[in-house]
């Protein structure tokens, strides 16, 4: 089983920003264990502060992969075209986020990814893309 960890803006920051709401531990350090964790999983990770970025991998591996988790960050209150990317692949997409998007600002309370998603995780932490990766297998 073939899996995409996307990560969209600022979350290469991890670790740094915001520790209360986000947590100490970098992402990268993170995604380590989760691919000692699922050993049987091919795990990949990319992370882009750039919209078009995010798009153009959404469309590489929406047709090979077995299933994307997305963490769009900011992009998921803001891009349609991401939204849109997502309809338009046939592999799920697991949306998640590391804090409770609702009891945030009101504007973190709209996703234009969620329509589109097969499942949103949000307000676990980290812990959220352990559960995106158990929910495909």
């Amino acid at each position: 089983m073939k899996i995409i960890i996307i990560n969209g803006p600022n979350l290469n920051l991890l670790g740094k920003r915001e520790p209360e709401i986000y947590g100490s531990k970098t992402f990268e350090d993170y995604y380590r264990e989760l691919q000692l964790k699922f050993k049987n999983v091919e795990i990949s990770y990319f992370q882009s502060n750039i919209e078009g970025e995010i798009i153009d991998k959404l469309h590489e591996v929406g047709f090979s992969f077995d299933g994307i988790v997305l963490n769009a960050a900011a992009y998921t209150h803001t891009s349609v075209a991401i939204g849109d990317a997502i309809k338009g692949i046939e592999k799920p997409v697991i949306e998640v986020h590391i804090s409770n998007i609702h009891a945030r600002e009101e504007f973190r309370q709209h996703s234009y990814v969620s329509p589109n998603a097969s499942g949103v995780i949000f307000g676990f932490g980290l812990k959220g893309y352990d559960l995106a990766i158990q929910s495909f297998l």
